[in-house]
């Protein structure tokens, strides 16, 4: 995608827009009914300037709540498990693992705002915004000022399928995930969200 759509996209995005949408109830409807979920999905990372900085892509899976598992494999192999308690966080090239309680880290990432249950109607100002094409797009704002991130949109479907994530973090740095391959309430096997760190790497904890 050309620097151009970006701006196009994310300014749509990232600006206030009338009130049209009903992503909120689309949340709710989500948060209620999404048990467990999987996709696979694309991400890129843009500076304060919508100059890409990095993109990558990988899968992601979740069951509520506070289960997750985020898998990396484009540019670098990276990955981030929530197994109910705690967040491991390995990084294949650095061989290196690092583990965060989970109340640490929900909010933190996309993988443990998705899969914290009620988290974000608790803990975001919600507010929805407007339908481009056949998206519908709700903001969340963070009642906690220490959240990694100052303003997250969600983008679903008219059935109410989560398809987009936007995350803009104090930085001003935007986060765009499009997810694909999107199954609802998969079966997922309990081992997914379990994570024995590798022999011979360095595992850091809190």
């Amino acid at each position: 995608m050309t620097r151009l759509l970006f701006v196009l996209v994310l300014s749509v995005c990232l600006l206030p827009v009338p009130v049209k949408a009903s992503a909120v109830k689309s949340l709710k409807t989500f948060v209620n009914k999404a048990l467990t979920f999987q996709a696979n999905f694309s991400q890129t990372l843009l500076d304060k300037n919508f100059q890409v900085v990095r993109k990558a892509s990988g899968s992601m899976m979740f069951e509520r709540p506070g289960k997750f598992r985020w898998t990396y494999d484009q540019p670098y192999q990276q990955l981030i498990v929530g197994d109910g308690k705690q967040v491991w966080f390995y990084d294949q090239d650095l061989a290196q693992v690092t583990v965060h309680r989970l109340d640490q880290a929900l909010g933190s990432t996309p993988a443990a705002l998705l899969a914290g249950g009620n988290t974000i109607e608790r803990d975001f100002n919600l507010q929805e915004i407007d339908v481009q094409g056949e998206t519908e797009w709700l903001e969340a704002i963070p009642k906690n000022q220490e959240n990694s991130f100052e303003l997250i949109r969600l983008g679903f479907s008219k059935t109410g399928i989560l398809r987009e994530m936007v995350l803009r973090d104090s930085f001003d740095q935007v986060t765009w995930l499009i997810f694909s391959e999107i199954e609802q309430n998969p079966s997922l096997a309990p081992d997914l969200f379990q994570f024995t760190p590798p022999e011979g790497v360095d595992v850091i904890r809190d």
